[in-house]
């Protein structure tokens, strides 16, 4: 079926760093929850965690499935299956994005709801982790449909999720006027003397309706604060250097934007249309104009259009991965002609790739690291509804910043401490803070 004329553009998140690229096989979508229990296993291994901690940790502690009838326009039903999956609260709120997507699995959601739980931890921020689906295909639906379809999910899910309970947010598939038609609806359905209060029951939402300034470039941003972390430590310098970057939605365009401001030069692209390449540089901005008229990178003039296998074997010294899960193969590691790979999605590397690239010496930064800039200025937006406060730009970028390279450095420490991967040394700082909490606190009764 093919896009409706009046369908928004929705293929882009905001929160997670998952944006729409190349097609993901069925099979590799539904062993993302192996590849996440395989590399939680390793960082448990060297966290220090109680037993009892581990055994709550194994499992959400709630899974919700509702399955709604919605009508179209043309007057028929189609019969929907949503998903809220609620990991861990002992840090505070469930918190996590919401996805629309035609591979949404209940094991991807496990997973993906798992791993916010541990970036919170990670970066400090007062949330637990949670995340959420509809098996869908956007494009295949109007505007009227989507609100529909947004409408009556939110309400099926009732009071499993709440401003101080758990705060849905954007991801694949959905975007700010969908986290603002959940608002609305969640804000219609509980006590009107509360209802501007309420505002908080989502982040990501626009700026009309509550959102917070930097919130779009939000994801973006902290993985270019990553980028130039990494690059102080390791003495190198950004002016001047090659990336090349897959996904040119929300997180790929802003990050691609906030580089070049850098000096550091866009080399090659690709999205779901296609894949381009211009040794020369490709202008971000020019290119976010095409996409934003043509709704992809396909046909840009300013590039060459290549084969899709030969994005990976492109030149560069920062390959930053900004699409769906598990795109890194053992294949793919192997033609990587990088120094360093930044995980602006979620969950882009398998374990095959992963080791690969660690006998080849290309580092990894870590989607829970690269990507939790959105999360963390989802927490500011949440903390500006709750105060009935607007922040400007300057001070969410500062904030950011401070908690972004704090993450960093604890993150880097762990891994020299320890002589571990980045990735593991993430998770098992998270751990061990969710660890501590749980000591402190016991298990009631």
């Amino acid at each position: 079926m093919s896009k409706k004329p009046d369908a928004p553009d929705v293929v882009e998140a905001t929160e997670t760093g998952a944006e729409q690229a190349s097609p993901t096989p069925h099979s590799a979508v539904e062993s993302f929850y192996n590849v996440h229990i395989a590399q939680l296993q390793r960082a448990l291994a060297v966290a220090g965690l109680e037993e009892h901690v581990r055994l709550i940790l194994s499992q959400p502690k709630n899974e919700v499935i509702v399955n709604f009838p919605v009508r179209m326009d043309d007057g028929h039903f189609e019969l929907f299956t949503g998903y809220r999956i609620q990991h861990n609260d002992v840090m505070g709120p469930y918190k996590g994005g919401i996805r629309f997507h035609h591979e949404v699995t209940l094991d991807e959601v496990k997973a993906l709801a798992a791993l916010m739980t541990y970036k919170c931890a990670l970066l400090n921020v007062p949330f637990g982790g949670a995340k959420g689906g509809i098996r869908m295909n956007p494009r295949q639906y109007s505007e009227r449909e989507l609100e529909r379809i947004t409408r009556r999910f939110t309400h099926d899910l009732g009071n499993n999720i709440g401003p101080e309970y758990d705060i849905p947010a954007p991801d694949v598939g959905t975007n700010s006027q969908i986290m603002v038609w959940m608002m609305d609806t969640y804000m219609n359905m509980h006590n009107a003397h509360d209802k501007n209060a309420q505002r908080r029951i989502v982040t990501g939402k626009s700026l009309t309706s509550g959102g917070s300034r930097g919130r779009e470039k939000a994801t973006g941003q902290g993985v270019v604060y990553c980028i130039q972390e990494w690059a102080e430590e390791q003495g190198f310098r950004l002016d001047g250097c090659t990336y090349t970057l897959q996904g040119f939605g929300n997180v790929g365009s802003h990050t691609a934007q906030i580089l070049s401001r850098l000096g550091a030069v866009l080399v090659a692209v690709q999205d779901h249309t296609g894949t381009i390449a211009n040794p020369d540089g490709i202008y971000p901005g020019k290119l976010n104009h095409h996409v934003e008229k043509h709704g992809g990178v396909g046909g840009y003039k300013g590039a060459r259009p290549i084969y899709d296998e030969a994005f990976w074997e492109v030149e560069c010294d920062i390959c930053i991965p900004a699409a769906l899960e598990l795109q890194i193969t053992e294949e793919v590691a192997r033609k990587l002609k990088a120094r360093v790979v930044v995980e602006a999605a979620n969950g882009p590397t398998t374990l095959a790739g992963e080791e690969v690239m660690m006998e080849r010496g290309i580092e990894v930064i870590p989607d829970m690291m690269a990507n939790a800039g959105g999360v963390v200025v989802s927490y500011f937006e949440w903390i500006q509804n709750k105060r009935s406060e607007s922040w400007q730009l300057q001070e969410v970028d500062s904030r950011l910043h401070f908690m972004m390279k704090n993450a960093y450095h604890e993150m880097r420490a762990f891994a020299r401490e320890r002589n571990v991967d980045n990735r593991t040394a993430a998770l098992a700082v998270a751990i061990a803070r969710i660890n501590a909490v749980y000591v402190e606190r016991g298990v009631f009764p």
